[in-house]
């Protein structure tokens, strides 16, 4: 399951509230090759020995990344943008499947898990804009908590392409970051706006309800402590039923009872209500 904008969110804000102060007395590293190899995990698996003696100052996030930031102008780099699990432990009872497992001074513990692709990056601040996945969602076009997303700069952005609704919203080259296809097909029905339209033919009105849906959206999950499949720091699943998705396979609209459709869109499957959504 990926994780998006909310549950990144949920995420930073739960390691700033329970890891800030502590001190990192050990790591351990674990089948951590395959992602080494790939570039999502560093090169250097040495780098990993900064991370000891030093305090965590609070944790952040955009997009999909969230970035730890630890003294000495430090910092770990986790984004579990096609799935993860993050936890934490106050004393170590069980020791969970990881990748990267952070001890602290006090007996805590954190164990950081990719069960897809996904990135974890130990480095300096010097050093943080040559990590890509940085650079993207904290450099790149603004999150969705940015000031600069307003209702005008998105208008803006979705009127300099004539292209099609799926890449503008999730992907490198999106407008905002942090939206995978999940948000991407709830958006587009609360929007009652169809997947194969282009960006150039939608009305203004259209215009204010996606971004007004996309808003919604992210408050909902984040209200319900994120997708009914995820995680959080401490173990406790989320809440939100998407509304549109694979969970409507051969299932009726909510909304009008007509028989949810998918087509194939931008590698993925999207579904929608072809009545609903014009």
């Amino acid at each position: 399951m990926s994780i998006e904008f909310p549950e990144a969110q949920i995420l930073a804000k739960e390691m700033n509230s329970t890891l800030k102060g502590k001190v990192i007395d050990s790591y351990s590293l674990r089948e951590y090759e395959k992602m080494q190899r790939i570039g999502f995990l560093n090169k250097e698996i040495n780098d990993f020995k900064m991370l000891v003696g030093k305090r965590v100052l609070g944790a952040t996030s955009s997009g999909n990344t969230i970035r730890l930031k630890l003294e000495n102008q430090f910092n770990l780099i986790i984004t579990p943008e096609y799935g993860g699990v993050i936890l934490y432990q106050e004393k170590k009872v069980e020791e969970p499947k990881f990748h990267l497992k952070l001890d602290f001074a006090d007996d805590s513990i954190i164990t950081i898990r990719m069960t897809s692709m996904g990135v974890i990056y130990a480095v300096d601040d010097g050093n943080l804009d040559k990590v890509y996945i940085y650079r993207r969602d904290f450099l790149g076009a603004p999150s969705l908590d940015d000031p600069r997303q307003t209702l005008e700069h998105f208008k803006v952005a979705l009127s300099l392409k004539n292209t099609q609704l799926k890449p503008m919203l999730v992907g490198k080259d999106a407008v905002t970051v942090g939206l995978s296809n999940s948000a991407f097909q709830d958006i587009l029905f609360r929007a009652r706006i169809n997947p194969k339209r282009k960006t150039g033919n939608l009305r203004d009105d259209e215009v204010t309800s996606l971004y007004e849906s996309i808003r919604q959206l992210i408050e909902e999950r984040v209200m319900l402590g994120g997708k009914d499949e995820f995680i959080d720091l401490h173990g406790r699943r989320g809440r939100y039923m998407p509304l549109m998705g694979s969970n409507m396979k051969d299932k009726t609209c909510t909304r009008c009872g007509s028989l949810v459709e998918s087509i194939p869109l931008g590698g993925g499957k999207v579904y929608f209500c072809p009545n609903c959504q014009k």
